[in-house]
């Protein structure tokens, strides 16, 4: 197909053309699912950026600093989609905004992007906006998804258009250059302030296009989406499905996505780490619960799984086995997912090669990948085909992008993916990208000049007052294989040896408490026990076992609260935010040095 859309919304026509979809977007009002067919997009989105036009939005210098700016505070939903083609339509460029985001940041991006327009979902949302109205000078009009009493909707924008205004949006999209600004889309970051990444069409659509060949997507496929929008990967993985024709259904929210995948029976979604090892907790927990032959039937099964290697020949009997586990226990897994998927892609995180192994043999291939904000954002994944993947690495470069290993292991990146920069901060931007390569601040390297392999953050890379080098994230994610971690932070900056602050799983050890005759469901106090401080500490030492002398963990603490992205100590893609925890447990880590 030689008319490939160049620019964002060019994605509507390309559909409407080639293969029109009575579900192009499919979201939950009322417990009903609603459609918008690829019609339905076309219309409302012209619709609306001509309103758009009477609120003013449309002016002809688009520099990146003089464009119009438009935010959005939304979880998912088919709106969300709605609006971002709306406004590239109508020249203006989208900055969106994790709903979960402190008051400070969102004062923040919304008075750094100038924003003269916001979108919010619902109440809750539009009274975290009104709470800061008054600081924020720019904008203009808050308009909300749901029905509020006393705000204005988001369809009284398509119901101003004028049918006259729509040759003034046919010679603005005529007039948009894919080289052009599309948004600008502020990092959540794991320090400082957040930045704002200036992307254009052609860094987006040079992305999805080399991404689409790479995943199992056709017009026969559906598409489960429930990672937020306002992060790149989910939003050009929604770009790739619309390009390939793929209907795509929105989570009613994360506590709802086992029903949804059962209602929905998508073939392929994305996830990151974290979710994916919800999932299988919660698959062991069921698992731990069965008795007798079942039980021994369901560990047996994922024994098999933790063996399972997708570039070795397995022999024949391992393969009989493996057919058996497939059709007694890991086919009830797949059913729970639905019952269809072809392929999860998940990413902006290392996944637990035990993960990638258990799910692979269960039938359920999960493609890794890579990439930043910065790059649109992938930069490689693991491709369908045995041949291009290897579990451990985040596969093969794609298609129009380059990398190159530095002297100092950082992995550089140069293609049409990258940046145009950095909103209003030149000084980050001549930081990041020299001679035409961007720095990632991954460490990493090439296995068989093919796979890539990150092996740590550069900044996260600490030394101990010995002088030694301790990459903290391959210790963290081997010991999150415990069905007893569900968080942890390896510490020992200038300090004389390695420690950890670990959060528990705490089902798992009130499960086990409780076996053990122990009714205790204050965490700190179960944090405290003799007993359950043994139990870790047998923990660390089985791990432990995986690492040299200095990168052992050789005390620890215990902490009684999960980290969430609400109390600020995670990012936005559940990344943890190093700074923010070591100042909040600076006492606990005190400890462990005491």
């Amino acid at each position: 197909m030689t008319d490939q859309p160049r620019r964002l919304f060019d994605i509507i026509a390309y559909q409407l053309a080639h293969f029109p979809k009575a579900d192009m977007l499919v979201g939950k009002e009322n417990n009903v699912w609603k459609k918008y067919s690829t019609q339905d997009v076309a219309d409302l989105t012209l619709r609306f950026s001509a309103g758009l036009l009477k609120l003013g939005i449309g002016k002809t210098d688009r520099s990146p600093e003089a464009v119009d700016k438009i935010a959005i505070l939304s979880p998912n939903r088919p709106e969300w989609l709605i609006t971002d083609l709306a406004c590239q339509q109508a020249g203006a460029v989208l900055a969106p905004i994790y709903p979960t985001l402190s008051d400070h940041d969102l004062e923040y991006i919304l008075n750094d992007a100038a924003a003269s327009l916001l979108f919010v979902s619902d109440k809750d949302l539009y009274d975290k906006v009104s709470a800061i109205r008054s600081k924020l000078p720019h904008l203009r009009e808050v308009f909300t998804f749901n029905q509020v009493p006393g705000t204005r909707h988001w369809l009284e924008i398509p119901a101003m258009a004028d049918e006259a205004d729509f040759p003034k949006i046919a010679a603005i999209r005529d007039s948009i250059d894919p080289a052009q600004l599309a948004t600008v889309i502020y990092t959540s970051g794991t320090t400082g302030t957040p930045k704002g990444v200036m992307l254009t069409h052609e860094n987006i659509m040079s992305n999805v296009h080399a991404c689409t060949p790479c995943l199992p997507v056709n017009s026969s496929a559906k598409a489960l989406s429930f990672l937020p929008l306002n992060h790149i990967f989910e939003r050009t993985v929604s770009y790739v499905y619309l390009t390939a024709g793929v209907p795509i259904y929105y989570a009613e929210s994360l506590e709802t996505i086992a029903d949804n995948l059962r209602e929905v029976k998508p073939s392929i979604f994305t996830t990151v780490p974290r979710l994916l090892e919800k999932v299988y907790e919660r698959i062991m927990g069921k698992g731990l619960e069965l008795k007798g032959i079942k039980r021994a039937l369901f560990f047996w099964a994922v024994d098999l799984g933790k063996k399972f290697d997708i570039n070795k020949d397995q022999n024949w009997w391992y393969k009989v086995q493996l057919a058996m586990a497939n059709k007694l226990v890991f086919s009830k897994w797949r059913e729970a997912l639905g019952g269809n998927i072809d392929v999860i892609v998940v990413g902006s995180a290392a996944c637990q090669v035990r993960l990638l192994k258990i799910f692979t043999a269960a039938k359920i291939p999960i493609l890794e990948g890579y990439g930043l904000t910065e790059t649109s954002p992938v930069i490689s994944v693991n491709r369908t085909e045995e041949k291009d993947r290897m579990f451990g690495t985040v596969g093969p470069l794609i298609n129009n992008v380059e990398v190159k290993i530095a002297e100092d292991g950082e992995i550089l990146v140069k293609g049409p993916n990258v940046t145009i920069g950095y909103y209003k901060r030149p000084d980050l931007t001549a930081e990041a990208i020299k001679d035409g390569w961007f720095h990632t601040g991954d460490i990493g390297v090439l296995v068989n000049n093919k796979y890539l392999k990150i092996t740590d953050r550069k900044k996260e890379l600490f030394k101990t007052s010995g002088g030694k080098f301790v990459a903290p994230q391959p210790i963290e994610n081997k010991f999150k294989e415990s069905i007893f971690i569900e968080q942890m932070m390896v510490v020992g900056e200038d300090r004389k040896f390695t420690g950890a602050l670990i959060v528990p799983s705490f089902p798992q050890l009130e499960r086990w408490a409780h076996k053990k005759g122990i009714q205790l469901s204050d965490h700190e106090a179960l944090c405290r026990l003799p007993e359950v401080q043994t139990l870790y500490q047998q923990i660390v030492e089985k791990y432990n076992a995986y690492f040299s002398h200095i990168e052992q963990v050789k005390k620890f603490e215990l902490l009684p609260a999960e980290w969430t992205i609400a109390k600020g100590e995670l990012s936005g893609t559940l990344k943890v935010k190093r700074k923010v925890i070591a100042q909040k447990y600076a006492d606990q880590i005190e400890k462990i040095y005491n």
